[in-house]
């Protein structure tokens, strides 16, 4: 057996959902993985409300993504290839999680003050090539990207999704 045995515990969780709140993007990542050529990446994505995740999507290579949440409700947003909504997921209640094949273009925003998702994804991980970034929606440094964010949550609103 290789790699250290990793329990997810309460303490934990605070710690990280605090670290979030002090992160100037609002949201930590806690890897179980030992290194970015392990495969399959196994992490604790803590994300404070506000926080933006600029649409993406894993093509090339193409990679899966698989999503639980541990605690809060998160609303996911798949898109089509002009950046339209197509669905939309509130995960957190029912269902808990959910599963993207390779390619679908998403972003994901908690809906509650805090959300701890564990995710899972192939490795390894190059920053060159992981996320192509979605032409038709800002950037995370982009001053519209705020503006962008509301946009996508009067979606949810108006919906009742």
């Amino acid at each position: 057996m290789s790699g250290a045995i990793q329990t997810l515990d309460r303490t934990l969780l605070q710690d990280l959902i605090e670290r979030a709140h002090r992160s100037p993007r609002l949201r930590i990542n806690h890897n179980f993985h030992a290194s970015m050529e392990d495969n399959p990446h196994r992490f604790l994505n803590v994300m404070v409300k506000g926080t933006y995740i600029a649409p993406h999507r894993h093509l090339d290579p193409p990679k899966a993504e698989a999503f639980l949440v541990l605690e809060g409700e998160v609303a996911f947003f798949i898109f089509d290839d002009s950046g339209n909504v197509v669905r939309t997921e509130l995960v957190g209640r029912d269902p808990i999680g959910i599963d993207l094949p390779p390619g679908v273009w998403h972003t994901l925003t908690p809906l509650s003050e805090h959300a701890v998702c564990y995710e899972v994804k192939p490795g390894p991980y190059s920053a060159a090539t992981d996320k192509e970034f979605a032409p038709w929606a800002p950037r995370e440094d982009d001053p519209a990207a705020a503006e962008y964010l509301e946009s996508l949550l009067a979606i949810i609103k108006s919906t009742g999704a």
